[in-house]
């Protein structure tokens, strides 16, 4: 049985976060909380972004977040649902996380 494109593409998410150090996973949890609260949150890189500081090239986790961003992107609801529900089982505390970090913007303006 073949796998598709989204499978794959989740499974190689899933990788890279196991080998993600705390603050990587940090940095992904804001971008995580982002995309489902756009308008509330400005992530890290959307603000080192917009400072257009180019001296150096992107690190390996700077590429893959940005791949992520484009794959989660094409995902159907469905689709994201599914890779949470695989991330909570890989770690459930880190999605315990991002929900309480959702939460928390329903409070902001």
């Amino acid at each position: 049985m073949s796998i598709s494109n989204t499978e794959k593409e989740m499974q190689c998410a899933l990788h890279w976060f196991q080998g993600w150090s705390f603050m990587q996973k940090k940095d992904f949890q804001k971008d995580l909380i982002e995309k489902a609260v756009p308008s509330k949150i400005c992530t890290l890189f959307d603000a080192m972004g917009s400072l257009n500081v180019q001296d150096k090239p992107p690190s390996i986790f700077q590429c893959q977040l940005k791949l992520f961003t484009q794959w989660f992107d094409g995902w159907t609801d469905s689709e994201r649902n599914e890779f949470l529900r695989q991330l909570e089982v890989l770690d459930p505390n880190f999605t315990s996380s991002v929900n309480e970090g959702i939460a928390g913007t329903a409070q902001q303006p």
